[in-house]
């Protein structure tokens, strides 16, 4: 049986406890991959023993042993690099330039990120007499998502190890492949047997029984914010760690003095990028009133000169399909409901792109005239669909983007530095990009309200894997 059909876990690929099966099918071209095995709650179980028996001696190792051990694991990681972009470009449809230019990457970014921290934290100091310790949280059940897989799994993975937790893992189901090399690559780097473990499965079956496992310390989740709550919940009663990376509905505020063309050029690239499939993609852009026709005259031909299934997996003009046939259907109702509740559709729209007759390949839409009010403007689409919402004040404009139930990322763009700042600190997000600053994976990632709680990225996702204890009466 090939790899789709065990589990890992104590140090060894092993069958599986039940017989269930998922179809595994590529975006681009709606073909069977092949299969992959679920779990259940005793393979979770069987999981949580071994990381458990593991966790009494790892979490007694060495700064210099968990060095050694994330640099080996990086050194093999790179090594497997292309096998990995081919992988994630067929599991979910990322265009194979996207998978080698940044999907990839990120998750080799975060290995080393936790290296730096651990080589330069304090995990002890002692202030009148006490002494303050940071000691690993035990072990973590981690459920990740499909839309950045290798990044959303090693984000989490790469601190928890460094920290010295043990580690059960449930990617989405829709990502195993990736998943499934990278454990190769933890196996291989020497990963102690134990220490990580791989449990593929459904949300409602292996999710859920890590969530309840009274043996688990801590929950790392990345999804919806409906699933993050229904993991909060289950987790509850053990009174364990839950820490959660949620949903968003960025605004993406645009001011009055910016060079319209490069800002908006910049903007739709950032909305689109992976499809729209990222959690803090800039999808409501807030456009001064009297600059809205000249931004569709912009933004409309850049839109369609986007291309999908006819360019090539290598072409960087290419925009991927969407995950799955559920997620095309629930982008498309929601394209729908934009039009019914009449905002003005500048491209795109219903049905897929031009010639296209394989794969879940969503025409990318714009849509203006939006009011903060509509569903566009305050679900999460997680497609390639961008909002103009016109506005008439810098104090509307700050409003609109703080009236919504998500505050993950936020964007400002002014040639007036101290004024983009002024605005930034008043979004209710958890980061904030000015002028289109990229990502910095030395710093928090995370957001407030129902984007969720906790942070990831740097020493502020290291620290999530760490108990503190206090030791008074210990000396000088």
């Amino acid at each position: 049986m090939s790899k789709q059909h065990h589990f890992y876990i104590n140090g060894k690929w092993v069958p599986p406890q039940g017989k269930n099966t998922l179809e595994l099918i590529n975006p681009s071209t709606a073909t069977t991959l092949g299969t992959l095995s679920l779990g259940n709650e005793q393979d979770v179980d069987f999981a949580v023993k071994a990381a458990r028996s593991a966790f009494r001696t790892y979490s007694l190792t060495t700064v210099a042993e968990r060095t050694e051990l994330l640099e080996s694991i990086l050194n093999k990681y790179e090594e497997k690099k292309e096998e990995l972009a081919q992988a994630v470009s067929a599991e979910m449809g990322a265009p194979l330039w996207l998978a080698q230019a940044a999907q990839v990457p990120m998750g080799a970014a975060h290995i080393k990120q936790a290296i730096r921290v651990l080589k330069n934290f304090e995990f002890q100091t002692v202030s009148r007499g006490t002494a303050i310790c940071y000691e690993p949280i035990g072990v973590v059940g981690m459920i990740t998502p499909w839309n950045w897989p290798l990044n959303q799994v090693l984000c989490k993975v790469a601190p928890a190890l460094a920290a010295g937790c043990t580690v059960i893992l449930k990617p989405s189901e829709q990502a195993a492949l990736s998943a499934i090399l990278l454990t190769d690559i933890l196996h291989d780097a020497g990963v102690p047997a134990g220490v990580f473990n791989l449990v593929n499965g459904q949300g409602d079956q292996v999710g859920e029984a890590l969530a309840r496992h009274t043996e688990i310390d801590m929950i790392s989740f990345t999804g919806s914010t409906k699933a993050g709550v229904a993991v909060a919940t289950q987790a509850a009663p053990s009174v364990k760690r839950v820490a959660q990376e949620l949903g968003g509905k960025s605004a993406n505020i645009i001011l009055s003095d910016v060079d319209l063309p490069s800002v908006l050029k910049q903007s739709l690239q950032a909305c689109f990028l992976n499809s729209g499939q990222s959690c803090n993609a800039p999808t409501r852009l807030l456009i001064p009133r009297q600059y809205q026709e000249e931004a569709i005259e912009i933004l409309r031909p850049l839109a369609l000169a986007i291309e999908q299934a006819s360019a090539t997996p290598e072409d960087k003009k290419r925009l991927g399909p969407v995950v799955s046939q559920i997620q095309f259907d629930r982008i498309q109702a929601l394209i729908q409901a934009g039009i019914a509740e009449g905002a003005r559709l500048v491209s795109g729209g219903l049905g897929k792109p031009e010639g296209v007759t394989e794969g879940y390949f969503v025409r990318p839409t714009i849509f203006a005239d939006v009011q903060n009010t509509m569903r566009i403007a305050q679900e999460e689409i997680f497609g390639p669909v961008l909002c103009l919402i016109p506005y008439d004040s810098e104090q509307e404009a700050i409003s609109y983007a703080n009236d919504s139930e998500y505050g993950l990322s936020g964007y400002v763009y002014s040639k007036d530095i101290s004024k983009a700042r002024t605005v930034a600190a008043q979004l209710r997000t958890g980061m904030v990009h000015i002028n289109g600053a990229g990502p910095d994976v030395s710093a928090p990632f995370g957001g407030y309200k129902r984007s969720g709680n906790g942070r990831e990225w740097g020493e502020f996702g290291f620290k999530e894997y760490l108990e503190v204890k206090a030791i008074m009466g210990y000396g000088e």
